[in-house]
């Protein structure tokens, strides 16, 4: 049976997230640029896009990996959800108890992190604009619940281990829940559930910004991932689960409609909830066009994707202010080739730390 995503396409897939993601956190600090629309949705961010995609310079890809680039964590999500299902359900693994799965994935999530979060607030103590941490804040990040505390954005520092917690908190979704009763229908339900609960914040963005750091937010693509992987057991036909595969121009066709679509319904709050699930299906699309020697490029990035992500606030808190006293590129170069030199010896470093064991 064919598979609908081999492992070099979902290493390439993590390869796009991450540079996604770290360019994102790097240019939407710099003054003068669109934020985006990531935990709340603003109109006047919209309103700043559409200006400059209307009077474009030499500036608009910083722009647009400003607005944009966040979504490289849904694409994160939905490998997560998929690779759970293969190797949870779809394995020779035998059935696995709670305790036991919250445990490994915790500890397997904790190496990465506290490589990162330790070398971060050594460089930020002996840097201009310390972060002030509470002893409470470090337990609520170390113990991947910081995103269940009141204004979260204001406690999880560096901002982007935010997603420590989200993902925690998926796997103990998944496992209460999905691993027990794996009906699609019981994916949907929670997908239209957490849409819900959005779609009735649209006059609170306080309330809307506190529960999209958690589960709720990242329920989409998740569940998205969970439904991918079961496909085959859905007893739904289609080409993607037979010995037919969908030709290079069926995937040229999703990659440029999800693309369209990504940018025009970020413009309505109802339809901003649902852009997630168009990055998805626009990244898988963009890893089955690509040509091969782009694919292994990927796959090296895709490899290094966890050390990248707790690796690249220690290099911007370094290399941001070069943006924004000089030209842009000027920092965002210097930032991405140390991003990358770092990260390889963090995951030297990551790797000596033994791994957890199921």
């Amino acid at each position: 049976m064919k598979e609908q995503l081999t492992r070099n396409e979902c290493s390439a897939m993590r390869g796009i997230a991450i540079l996604a993601i770290i360019l994102h956190n790097y240019c939407h600090w710099i003054n003068g640029i669109v934020k985006e629309n990531e935990y709340t949705w603003q109109l006047d961010r919209c309103n700043q896009l559409w200006q400059v995609l209307q009077n474009p310079d030499y500036l608009l890809p910083v722009h647009l990996v400003s607005f944009f680039g966040h979504y490289g964590v849904p694409v994160f999500l939905f490998l997560s959800g998929f690779g759970l299902v293969k190797k949870y359900e779809q394995s020779s693994m035998p059935k696995v108890g709670i305790w036991r799965f919250v445990r490994y994935n915790y500890l397997k999530l904790f190496r990465i992190l506290i490589v990162g979060f330790v070398a971060f607030t050594m460089l930020d103590a002996i840097t201009p604009n310390m972060h002030r941490y509470l002893w409470h804040e470090v337990v609520a990040i170390l113990g991947m619940f910081a995103n269940l505390l009141e204004n979260p954005s204001k406690v999880i520092w560096p901002g982007p281990y935010w997603y420590f917690s989200l993902t925690l908190q998926l796997y103990i979704v998944y496992r209460l829940l999905l691993y027990r009763w794996r009906h699609w229908g019981v994916v949907v339900a929670l997908i239209a559930g957490c849409w819900l609960w959005q779609l009735s914040c649209q006059n609170d963005m306080v309330l809307l910004d506190r529960i999209r750091y958690n589960f709720i937010g990242g329920m989409l693509p998740f569940g998205l991932g969970i439904l991918f992987a079961r496909i085959p057991t859905l007893g739904i036909k289609c080409s993607l689960t037979g010995n037919k595969t969908f030709p290079y121009w069926e995937y040229f066709l999703a990659l440029l409609v999800s693309t369209a679509l990504i940018v025009a319904m970020s413009f309505w709050y109802q339809s901003w909830l649902w852009v997630p699930a168009f990055i998805v299906v626009g990244t898988i699309a963009l890893v089955k066009v690509m040509p091969n020697w782009m694919i292994n490029q990927l796959v090296w990035v895709g490899s290094i994707s966890a050390a990248m992500f707790v690796a690249h606030p220690i290099v911007r808190k370094i290399f941001i202010n070069v943006a924004r006293r000089q030209d842009p590129f000027d920092g965002l170069i210097l930032y991405i080739v140390a991003t990358i030199a770092l990260s390889w010896l963090v995951k030297l470093l990551i790797d000596r730390i033994p791994k957890p064991k199921l």
